[in-house]
């Protein structure tokens, strides 16, 4: 899908026909779509195709006349009842006359664009529109950090109540999507370092308060997700620790009852064998009173050494 977006009145709208200046927005092109952004726009192939690569790692590159920047963006989505949160690759082509974003699917920042919500965000400045865009990147990544955060404590919670394989697993996922948000934060970092050098691109003063910005929020995200990875190991560890103690209680107190339960289970059997020459085999009440004895014996020094 191609999608062409102008600033009109202080906001994004979608426009008919290209325009130059204005906003080309490229979701999951097909090969038609691809050719055409290649051919139209005098787009390196291997630009489009980095772009479209999931495993693509953040970086900037330069060719000709046409500048990418591929940056990790943070990713919601909903499975059955559950939030997964990770990480995909965002392309930003910068040519003469366009801003050409590339994205294998629709994502929250992009419609936050294409729905008019960023007032100022204008293409035909196109260092400041792609800063815009960097900005709204780093501003989802501290949302999402402070959603994660919330959750865990909720899982937390439940865990603290009863201690469930499903709170275990639901508080594994989301230290797995703070590796992949502290892997994607410090990459997008270091490409943002090579921005500010203004090698590749020409900064203005403006630009380069904004870049700053950007900076101080993707270090900020970057220390909150090494914050909450580490608080979430270390709660995925007592918690482990504790369920291990909490099974070591069990089998202990099931090893002491099944030592306890035995006893009548011995003296019945001695005295249920074809011997005459037991003790007090005239008796009946004797072995039970003996059993009950025992067993009472057994449990006092079972609960004086802790064992029940």
């Amino acid at each position: 899908m191609i999608e062409y977006y102008k600033n009109i009145d202080n906001r994004l709208r979608k426009i008919d026909m290209y325009e130059k200046g204005c906003w080309i927005c490229c979701i999951d092109p097909n090969e038609e779509e691809s050719n055409r952004i290649i051919n139209d726009f005098n787009v390196e192939p291997e630009f489009l195709r980095a772009s479209l690569d999931s495993e693509e790692t953040p970086h900037i590159d330069s060719e000709e006349n046409n500048t990418l920047i591929v940056i990790d963006i943070p990713i919601v989505e909903r499975v059955e009842k559950d939030l997964r949160y990770y990480t995909m690759p965002l392309g930003i082509i910068i040519t003469d006359s366009n801003v050409i974003t590339v994205s294998l699917k629709e994502t929250p920042i992009i419609s936050e664009f294409t729905d008019g919500a960023v007032k100022n965000a204008d293409p035909s400045l196109k260092t400041r529109f792609v800063f815009n865009i960097l900005l709204k990147i780093s501003t989802k990544y501290l949302q999402y950090l402070k959603q994660m955060e919330k959750k865990s404590d909720v899982i937390e919670q439940e865990l603290r109540k009863t201690m469930k394989n499903k709170d275990l697993l639901e508080l594994f996922e989301v230290e797995k999507s703070l590796v992949y948000f502290s892997y994607s934060l410090k990459s997008d970092e270091g490409t943002l370092e090579k921005i500010r050098r203004g090698r590749i691109l020409k900064l203005y003063e403006d630009d380069e308060d904004l870049l700053e910005d950007i900076l101080i929020e993707i270090k900020q995200a970057i220390d909150m997700s090494a914050i909450h990875l580490n608080i979430l190991s270390s709660t995925a560890e007592a918690f482990g620790s504790i369920i291990s103690n909490n099974l070591n209680v069990v089998m202990k107190v099931l090893a002491s009852v099944t030592l306890i339960v035995s006893i009548p289970t011995v003296i019945s059997g001695i005295y249920g064998m074809n011997t005459p020459d037991l003790p007090f085999m005239d008796y009946w009440w004797v072995p039970m009173i003996l059993t009950v004895l025992l067993m009472i014996i057994v449990t006092i020094i079972l609960r004086k050494k802790d064992m029940l």
